[in-house]
């Protein structure tokens, strides 16, 4: 608790104003530095993006390394070999499906994959695997196929399921004398 006298109350008044002009300057101080902190982050902001298109430059000149943690080949990998994507990939190999008729085709989508496929085509699409047509019609119609560079993976992953299939008694094998020992 603070207890003034008369004499403290009539300066308090006058020195109320000299506070606030203290505040004023203070604030006037802060509103400078933040100005200059400002300009320090933009200069340092115009650096970082000089450093980034150096820098994605010299990225364009490396050759993609999918052991390299930071190489976008691993998340396009996960993408092409994921559950939904190998089996989506495989089933437009035939040609251009509806969403329904590649659930079909696809065995064993429940409804609850089913966003998780939907994610995946969406991915696919975004990667450049798969070709998604809107047509303007109700109830909406949606075809989806592969582009050349989609038919390319499409292959490429097929070959690995294949391989998958026809190892399957080996594999069941090993897990036996695995599960055994």
């Amino acid at each position: 608790m603070v207890v003034m006298r008369d004499a403290d109350l009539s300066s308090a008044h006058s020195g109320r104003s000299a506070l606030q002009r203290g505040r004023d300057r203070l604030g006037e101080r802060r509103g400078r530095a933040a100005d200059e902190a400002g300009e320090v982050a933009a200069a340092a902001g115009q650096q970082a993006a000089r450093e980034e298109r150096r820098t994605a430059g010299a990225l364009r000149v490396l050759a993609p390394d999918v052991n390299a943690p930071t190489c976008p080949s691993r998340l396009i990998l996960e993408h092409v070999t994921s559950r939904w994507g190998v089996l989506v990939l495989a089933a437009l190999m035939d040609g251009t499906l509806r969403f329904s008729e590649l659930r079909r085709t696809v065995g064993g989508v429940s409804e609850k994959m089913l966003a998780q496929t939907l994610q995946t085509l969406q991915t696919l699409e975004r990667d450049g695997f798969v070709y998604r047509e809107a047509h303007p019609v109700i109830p909406p119609h949606v075809d989806y196929s592969l582009t050349p560079l989609g038919e390319e993976a499409a292959r490429q992953v097929w070959n690995l399921a294949r391989w998958v299939e026809s190892r399957v008694p080996d594999v069941m094998t090993a897990r036996d004398a695995y599960d055994r020992a």
